[in-house]
């Protein structure tokens, strides 16, 4: 009766610790290297050993340490919809659990089965932080109930779990997730992607590595059609950590000898054949009949006795999950750990907050000490190592740059070629008074001042409106940098910036304004070069007369280039006087452009030196002397602030509660193990 042998665990099975056995009646013997010593029997190990290291996980669990990132070990039970897969739980569980038309399991149900030595068994729910006592007769309702809470009265899904603990003399000690029912035709009141929401859930649970996948399939199917066999495959290739429970044998044995020995779809870790319990049979009789079965069954007598049987799969289920578990154990500890100094870390990282009118007044202070420290580096002495790849932040190389544009700008609007000549015999004919025919007019100069300065008036203010729009950004940059973690206080700040350098600017436009209208309304210098300059473009004078005596055109003038000169000749009584006048302007207006940009650098200058190290302390006054309640709303953390502290609060709290689990757990296994 047991001519037909299984095909090799697979890779998966040894690593499990899956063995044969080869009686269902066989004491049952399990092998937990890493932790235990001798064989023992299965209701002795449970205490002695298992039932405290499935405790430890499952307050893991608890605690939702997962949503930290952590993955715990896990059996996920998956089926299509009327694989069988409930009545193979309640075979396991010895319970009855919701039955139905369509979808019975809407919620991931955490099943937690615990030996019990008393013969009164306990059983409860645990779910949305509240624990909800039941007993046997009244599990199904109690879980209707529950799910209902959780997803809805209707007939949809939610992914929010619900535990159901079951302590009960003569479990096996197991935890299980089962999950719900793969369904791709949405019944009425379903919603029509129930599909993917399903799959979504299924493939969250088993795609971990540290899940085992129980794949409950019925035996009238094809198993590589079975839509949790694929959903396993694309987790799991070479099937090193799927199980899989073959129902519903008494209805379809022929050829399920041959399914289960072939393996077509890598079920590494084995199958086992179970018959489910019929109408009201009690689990005793089930039990019987279905010894009964596989051991006079013309076809079913054929498969291996160590592949047989509820009691085998209880058997099974043990080494796999005391296996996995043992594997796991390091890697959790380690990562309960490392997220635990995560966590401490960044917390530490964050501003400790601020309590008090005077705490809030000390963190301004030093974040303007700071800054002003700061701010002098690359305002002021050109020290960019702060910033070495932030090139804006090179504050002085900036300036100097946007200064020699300035320059670049006043020259480009001073063009001394175009109509050469005309708009100074204009203003000499229209300034001429009774007076000597050589003389220069008194108001001839100061007239064509007045049309130079005013050509170039917008150039300066334009220019200290840039610069001083550049000192706030930097500025700015600078505050926010050191005041980053008090979001209130940095509002603050960066108002208080704002509106000082927006008075330091003011004060420039006025400086520039004031120098403006001094150059419309004065001809003086004192500079050697601007007689130097006259006399050497006086000195072509001869050359320039020569040439429109000798009816040329044009005529070249050093420093100027080709100057058209056709147009004067109409003028030659007034050109000797109107020559001297233009070079006259030439040479002075040089002086003028130089005048403004040398002044315009000592201005900003001197004004940079004077915000950083005197002006910016104005902001302390500004926040001494603001309104009644502003300092008190600078102590209020912003919500993303507030939310993150209370986050990491929570996950240091719920991680150190991780910490002692397992460090309690570790020390009864090394105790256990001498």
């Amino acid at each position: 009766m047991g001519g037909g042998k299984p095909s090799s665990k697979g890779k998966g099975a040894e690593e499990y610790g899956v063995e044969s056995q080869s009686s269902v009646n066989a004491e049952v013997l399990v092998e937990y290297d890493a932790i235990f010593q001798d064989h023992v029997p299965i209701v002795s190990y449970y205490n002695d050993r298992i039932t405290p290291v499935l405790d430890a996980v499952d307050r893991l669990r608890q605690l939702q340490v997962m949503k930290e990132g952590i993955q715990l070990p896990t059996i996920v039970v998956v089926g299509d919809q009327s694989s069988g897969k409930s009545s193979v739980l309640e075979s396991l569980a010895c319970i009855n659990l919701p039955r139905g038309d369509g979808i019975c399991t809407r919620v991931p149900l955490i099943m937690r089965l615990k030996h019990h030595p008393s013969l009164v068994p306990e059983i409860y729910l645990q779910y949305n932080d509240k624990t909800v006592p039941t007993d046997e007769a009244h599990i199904a309702d109690a879980i209707n109930l529950a799910t209902d809470e959780i997803a809805g009265s209707g007939k949809g899904i939610s992914d929010s779990e619900l535990t159901l603990v079951v302590k009960k003399n003569g479990v096996p000690d197991l935890t299980l997730v089962d999950l719900p029912g793969i369904t791709r035709v949405p019944v009425h009141g379903q919603p029509e992607n129930i599909y993917e929401q399903i799959a979504g859930i299924i493939m969250k649970y088993i795609s971990p590595d540290e899940s085992v996948i129980l794949n409950v399939l019925s035996a009238s199917v094809d198993f590589s059609t079975c839509e949790s066999i694929m959903m396993s495959q694309k987790v799991d290739k070479k099937g090193e950590r799927t199980i899989a429970v073959v129902t519903k044998v008494d209805k379809s044995p022929e050829g399920l000898l041959e399914k289960v020995t072939r393996n077509d779809v890598n079920v590494g870790l084995g199958y086992v054949c179970v018959r489910n319990r019929i109408g009201n049979e009690s689990y005793q009789d089930a039990r019987k009949e279905e010894a009964a079965l596989f051991a006079t069954h013309q076809l079913l007598s054929k498969i291996d006795k160590s592949t047989v049987g509820i009691q085998v799969l209880a058997q099974k289920l043990v080494q796999i999950q005391a296996k996995i578990i043992a594997k796991c154990l390091p890697d959790i500890v380690r990562k309960i750990d490392e997220k635990f100094n995560d966590s401490v870390s960044e917390l530490s990282t964050m501003p400790r907050r601020l309590l008090s009118v005077a705490e809030v007044i000390a963190a301004f202070m030093g974040i303007i000490a700071s800054s002003k420290e700061s701010l002098m580096k690359i305002l002021v002495r050109g020290e960019y190592y702060e910033y070495p790849n932030q090139k804006k932040m090179h504050c002085t190389a900036r300036l100097a740059e946007m200064l020699d544009e300035y320059s670049a700008k006043l020259h480009k609007c001073s063009v001394h070629t175009k109509n050469f000549m005309v708009n100074e015999i204009g203003v000499l004919q229209e300034t001429k008074g009774i007076e000597l025919p050589n003389t220069l007019p008194h108001t001839a100069f100061p007239a064509i001042l007045q049309q130079k300065v005013e050509e170039i008036s917008k150039l300066p203010r334009d220019f200290v409106e840039k610069v001083w729009t550049y000192i706030e950004y930097v500025v700015i940059s600078v505050l926010n940098q050191y005041s980053e973690n008090y979001h209130q206080l940095q509002l603050f700040i960066r108002r208080a910036a704002k509106k000082l350098v927006g008075k330091m600017k003011d004060r420039s436009i006025d400086w520039v304004t004031e120098n403006v209208q001094m150059e419309k309304g004065t001809d003086y210098t004192c500079n050697p070069g601007y007689m130097k300059e006259w006399h050497a473009l006086m000195a072509q004078q001869p050359k320039f007369f020569d040439a429109i005596v000798a009816g040329y055109h044009q005529v070249k003038i050093e420093g100027f280039g080709d100057v058209q000169v056709g147009h004067l000749r109409e003028f030659e009584l007034i050109l000797p006087q109107a020559f001297d006048f233009k070079m006259r302007v030439i040479a002075y207006w040089n002086v003028v452009l130089m005048r403004m940009v040398d002044n315009m650098a000592l201005h900003l200058q001197l004004s940079i030196r004077n915000l950083v190290s005197r002006e910016i302390e104005n902001v302390n006054n500004e926040l001494v002397g603001s309104p009644d309640g502003v300092i008190e709303r600078m102590l209020e953390e912003p919500p993303s602030v507030a939310s993150k502290r209370e986050k990491l609060n929570t996950s240091i709290k719920l991680l150190r509660e991780s910490q002692e689990v397992m460090a309690n757990i570790i020390d009864k296994i090394e105790i256990g193990g001498h």
